[in-house]
């Protein structure tokens, strides 16, 4: 494997992590809700991928897809929530 895929994998995953957790609580659902139209592409992406590279693309790009499903689907679940506690009884 090339090894600057792997550094810049394992820098983005350092990078990723201290964003994260620098991010005040009031601010993680509104970003979740701008995270969905990321996830929404990289669904798309990976499900262009299962077509190429052989099997281990398919494998990859239905992984890929599976957890990408998973991202939004919580991302809208989270958001929903959101919502549900700013109306009116």
């Amino acid at each position: 494997m090339d090894i600057n895929i792997i550094t810049v994998f394992i820098l983005a995953i350092f990078v990723g992590i201290e964003i994260i957790t620098k991010v005040p609580p009031t601010l993680h659902t509104p970003l979740m809700s701008g995270s969905n139209a990321i996830s929404g592409i990289a669904i798309v992406g990976a499900i262009i991928s299962t077509k190429l590279g052989g099997e281990l693309g398919t494998f990859l790009g239905l992984a890929s897809v599976i957890f990408a499903t998973i991202n939004v689907v919580g991302g809208f679940m989270v958001t929903d929530r959101m919502l549900k506690m700013f109306k009116k009884k």
